[in-house]
């Protein structure tokens, strides 16, 4: 006697696709977790992100016990399983379409846009709120994050008879900056919180879109304190560099010192440039410009630079703001190369006059006296460029764009608006 063939059950696709949906939307509904971003991820982390998504797309797609059905088409319900390749998508549509919003997706399925979505993922891009553009060509941005927190990002290009030759990224780590340094406009602006990383890399992706040009070096001399936001300063740092192609050699973390962090940033062995904030030739003088170097001997400090350049290899930065009858004199100079001669050689003194804030008692030192002070540096063979000033009709210096937009918050309620270009 022939036994009669097991029935099969057909799942028709318009009911299997609306199932899935709600098992996704329902997902979303229930998930706890804050959202999540893609922007700073690699490739080989957006591979296994999707073949996750997979896994859980596979089981979701079965409406009924996979014991009772059988499927018209046998890949249909494993097909995700395998579908790392998503993950190159995700990775092209982040850095080179450059896509702000999942629903841009357009390479990928729309039920794998939602199963995005429904685990909490976003990309991560912030739109711009605000910027000016000075005469000399340099841009500065404050771009609303999704706290409502304002922050700033300066693109400074570099011209030459072809067009812009090098665009610099000024990157700001944190929201504000706890350290107060009192000749500095972010500090007076107060502290809110460190900045994740997909925030980091978010800034050079917006100067890039904002001049139409490859950003070529980035800085992290923004807002904030990049030792104090190591982590996110340090993953940020590894996408700019792996994911934007952006050389490691053409990015400068700047600190003005935080105990313990040179050599923890040392054992990483970056081939990036590390500066540090020093503002005074003694520790006396420091303390008044820079307040928490009373928790950072000058001494301690330069030990960890000697020790840094020893176990990299790479020549640290000495940044140097010239106040006028500050820390400006000849003999501060003859002090400051004395004091890089007592730590060893490879060093290097970048001279910044200094910028004017509103309501700050600081001025900027006259040309003669900042050349002057260079000429003691040079006389004791201590290597000294100057820094160009760029955008002071813009406010380009940290924290004053921002200062003048936001102390708090913006409310949830504030009217979004374009980004408005506004020449200085």
């Amino acid at each position: 006697m022939r036994m009669a063939a097991p029935q099969q059950v057909h799942v028709r696709a318009a009911p299997l696709a609306r199932a899935l949906r709600t098992r996704v939307a329902a997902a979303a509904a229930s998930a706890s977790s804050p959202e999540r971003a893609l922007l700073g991820l690699s490739e080989p982390d957006l591979r296994q992100l999707a073949v996750d998504l997979g896994q859980v797309l596979s089981h979701a797609s079965l409406p009924y016990p996979a014991s009772s059905i059988v499927c018209p088409a046998p890949y249909c319900c494993t097909r995700f399983l395998q579908q790392s390749y998503r993950g190159k998508q995700l990775h092209d549509l982040l850095y080179k379409s450059r896509a702000k919003q999942i629903q841009e997706f357009s390479h990928v399925p729309k039920v794998f846009r939602e199963a995005l979505v429904g685990a909490g993922w976003k990309v991560g891009r912030s739109p711009v709120h605000h910027a000016v553009t000075a005469s000399d060509g340099t841009t500065k941005i404050l771009l609303k994050l999704e706290d409502n927190r304002l922050i700033e990002t300066v693109g400074i290009p570099v011209d030459d008879d072809k067009g812009p030759s090098r665009l610099t990224a000024c990157v700001s780590s944190q929201v504000g900056c706890p350290l107060r340094c009192s000749f500095c406009a972010t500090g007076k602006g107060g502290f809110a919180r460190n900045l994740r990383a997909h925030e980091i890399v978010e800034q050079v992706l917006a100067i890039e879109e904002t001049f139409q040009h490859r950003v070529t070096n980035v800085v992290f001399m923004g807002m904030g304190e990049p030792m104090l936001n190591l982590k996110s300063v340090l993953e940020a740092h590894r996408c700019l560099n792996k994911e934007l192609k952006i050389g490691q050699r053409m990015i400068t973390i700047s600190t003005v010192g935080v105990p313990s962090t040179i050599k923890k940033l040392a054992s990483h062995k970056l081939q990036s440039t590390l500066a540090v904030s020093l503002h005074a030739p003694n520790q006396k003088l420091r303390e008044t410009i820079v307040p928490s170097a009373k928790s950072y001997p000058l001494e301690a400090l330069m030990d960890d630079c000697k020790n840094y350049f020893l176990e990299t290899g790479r020549r640290v930065s000495f940044e140097y703001t010239l106040l006028a009858g500050i820390n400006d004199a000849k003999e501060h100079a003859e002090e400051l190369a004395e004091l890089l001669h007592t730590c060893g050689g490879g060093y290097h003194v970048n001279l910044i006059p200094y910028n004017p804030i509103q309501g700050s008692e600081y001025k900027r030192p006259y040309r003669k006296v900042v050349q002057a002070f260079v000429d003691a540096l040079e006389a004791r063979k201590i290597t000294v460029s100057v820094r160009q000033t760029r955008g002071l009709d813009a406010n380009a210096a940290c924290g004053q764009l921002r200062n003048e937009f936001q102390k708090n918050p913006l409310l949830e309620s504030s009217p979004s608006s374009e980004p408005n270009l506004v020449p200085a």
